[in-house]
């Protein structure tokens, strides 16, 4: 029997290959229930979510599962389980998906006790899989990976998911002030490839203000195996996660390189 690593990393690749010729293809609909703001959505990832669903229910029956969608679009799904539970996106990037955009990724990540313990972020486009479980390490497939070492330069990668307005409608200060500085600031539309990059040794940082649990569970994994640090905008620790109830609360993380991590907090809190 595989182990669950290599369970969950061939559970991700058999989802996106059930729905990755319909990328460019697929009609966008939109999400209905009351934690959504005309947030995107397909028939193709609520297949996928079904597929991987099944299969984990199929392997470990006691556990619980939180995933994105629900086929009717009146909320998530939440199975309830024991300590274990895994937290579904099928797929991370629906815009990209449905605009044809190589850039969307399928998500499955362990939480134990609210913890992430087990994760993989399958980078359909590149056909590459972030994959790592607690003491067994941080890869790109068969490559080790591990952050980046030092604190920024002018060489950092920044990566921040797209939409980065505030409730008053306007833009963070920090964002404003990064825009004109020396660090490379990119946005691939997929919370989770960007959070990955940060585990793979590519960027120093990665930033999502309106992201949900599923936007980070699997990418958390990764990055904290690799030696990275996440928290919330504040520097507070978003791990443990009460998943009592959850719902789709919104989760803001900032994952970051350790040698990062105190400057980016102390960017974040400078009002200037």
């Amino acid at each position: 029997m595989p182990s669950d690593l290599d369970f969950v990393r061939d559970l991700a690749r058999s989802a996106a290959a059930l729905v990755a010729e319909r990328a460019g293809q697929a009609e966008r609909l939109t999400k209905t229930h009351a934690t959504t703001t005309a947030e995107a959505v397909t028939e193709w990832d609520r297949a996928a979510q079904r597929h991987i669903v099944a299969a984990l229910r199929a392997r470990f029956p006691d556990d619980g599962i939180i995933g994105e969608e629900s086929d009717d679009g009146a909320g998530i799904t939440n199975l309830g389980g024991g300590r274990r539970t895994w937290v579904i996106d099928p797929i991370d990037g629906t815009n990209n998906f449905v605009a044809g955009l190589g850039c969307w990724a399928v998500c499955i990540g362990r939480l134990d006790a609210g913890y992430p313990t087990l994760g993989v972020v399958h980078d359909v486009a590149r056909g590459v899989s972030y994959a790592a479980a607690r003491g067994e390490g941080a890869w790109a497939d068969g490559r080790r990976v591990a952050c980046a070492p030092g604190g920024l330069s002018d060489r950092s990668l920044m990566m921040l998911t797209c939409n980065l307005v505030r409730p008053d409608g306007s833009l963070p200060p920090w964002y404003l002030r990064w825009s004109r500085q020396v660090w490379k600031l990119r946005m691939l539309g997929s919370a989770a490839l960007e959070a990955v990059q940060v585990g793979a040794g590519v960027a120093h940082g990665a930033i999502t203000i309106h992201g949900k649990l599923w936007d980070l569970a699997a990418a958390a994994a990764v990055v904290l195996e690799a030696g990275g640090v996440i928290t919330d905008l504040a520097g507070r620790p978003v791990f443990p996660i009460d998943l009592a109830g959850y719902q789709g609360a919104k989760v803001p993380f900032l994952a970051a390189a350790p040698g990062a991590h105190a400057q980016l907090l102390a960017e974040l809190a400078d009002p200037s």
